[in-house]
This record gives C-alpha cells, structure tokens and sequence, in this order.
C-alpha cells in the first residue's frame, strides 16, 4: 500500500498516473533545478520564518484538512501535520512534476500517510477535485502565477466557511532591510515571482478577521484570514 495518493505525475517508477488539470508552464529553475531547490532557495535562512508565522496563523486544530497550494517540494508539510496529526489531511498541488517528484519523495521517505499529491494548474484546477478542506495556504507562490486572481479563487472555492486561508509572498525590504534589495529582486528574478505582485491583496478584499505580519524587514509579507460565510445565509449581513 503506497503512503500516500499521487495525482497527475507522469509515471516514473510508479510514482503517479493520470494527469489532473492543465500543468502550468514554469520557469525553467523548477524543472532543471528541482532536486537542489530546497538547498538553493535560502529557505532556512530567510523564508522559513514566514512559512512558520503563516502556518501558525492559520490556528489549525487536529484533524483539519488542508490546501497547501504551490506545494513545491514540500517544505510546508511537515509543519502542517505537526498540527494536524494523524488523522488530518494535507492536499498538496503544484504544476510541476519535478517539484511534486521531490515532494514524493519526502513524502515516501517521511512515511506519512496523509498527504494527497495534485499535479495541475492552480488556475484551472476544478476545487471539486478535493474535499472542501479547513484551511488554505500558499507560500511564495501566488506571485510566481500568471493569473494570479483565478490561482486565489482556487483557494477561496476549496476552503468551507468560516476556514482559514494564509497567503505569505514577498515584497522589497523596507528600512534597514533595503540595502538587501538588489539580491531580494534577483532572487525573485530567478525563480520567476513577481516582487511588485502583492498577492496578499487579493486576500484582505475577499476575507474577514485579516491577520497581517511582516518578516525580514517586510520582504515576506504574511496576511492570514477567515473565509466569509455566503451571502443569505443565517447570520450574514442583509
């Protein structure tokens, strides 16, 4: 029995089958560049601290279920299911097979047995193709997304009321930080973001009870919110 569930990887040594959505086309570092991408993306020195405050943000309980879109090679997981144990549920979606490969295998080696792995365009995919989860979170990735505001409305369909949905991107540093600009822009540069996105908007015009927080001189930007209940329904405003 296989620790997890694979979607939409090409099979390589049975690792998936079939194909979920349209993949989305990726700058060339998350293809050529995967299997060193957790060494080369500074993450430990710089961006985990904003995916540990988002994370922590999101108030997840035991048992939740939860979105982890733009998955890449599954940093945010272990964090996750350190808050969701083992009868929560992670769904991570990326567009790209080499990322979501190395994902597999943290996943396999980890031997967790709840993650769902989804290959497929964060902007086209169906939210049907999961459960309504608990919570949302995309980190660093909105900014790397063409269509950025259909990526967000994945999110927002995928996660029930009353859910929690965290968005952490980057922006330049501010103040002392700003000497660090130059090489924050060429970073972003590099992995295909864009540093002028602002994503996190998208978030604080559709959410309720926003949470904002900055890290490393307001480079990472971390909004956190709650998803509205729909209009009409008991206890929404007329």
């Amino acid at each position: 029995m296989r620790p997890s569930s694979f979607f939409g990887l090409p099979d390589h040594g049975g690792e998936g089958h079939g194909r979920l959505g349209r993949l989305l086309r990726r700058p060339e570092p998350y293809t050529t560049f995967a299997f060193l991408y957790d060494a080369l993306s500074l993450d430990w020195p710089v961006y985990a601290s904003g995916r540990r405050a988002g994370i922590e943000a999101l108030r997840l309980a035991p048992g939740d279920r939860v979105l982890d879109l733009g998955c890449g090679t599954g940093l945010n997981v272990r964090h996750l299911l350190r808050r969701i144990g083992p009868t929560g549920h992670v769904v991570a979606l990326d567009s790209s097979p080499a990322m979501l490969r190395q994902a597999a295998r943290r996943v396999r080696r980890r031997g967790w047995t709840n993650v769902t792995l989804l290959c497929a365009d964060a902007s086209t995919v169906d939210p049907a193709a999961w459960e309504p989860v608990d919570a949302a979170l995309s980190t660093y990735v909105l900014s790397v997304i063409p269509d950025r505001a259909a990526a967000w409305q994945t999110m927002l369909r995928g996660t029930r009321a009353g859910g929690r949905i965290a968005v952490i991107d980057m922006q330049d540093p501010q103040g002392r930080w700003a000497v660090l600009r130059p090489l924050a822009r060429w970073l972003c540069a590099v992995s295909g973001s864009d540093i002028h996105a602002y994503p996190w908007r998208l978030l604080e015009a559709d959410l309720i009870d926003v949470h904002s927080a900055a890290r490393r001189g307001g480079h990472i930007q971390i909004r956190v919110g709650t998803v509205p209940a729909p209009s009409g329904t008991i206890g929404s405003s007329p």
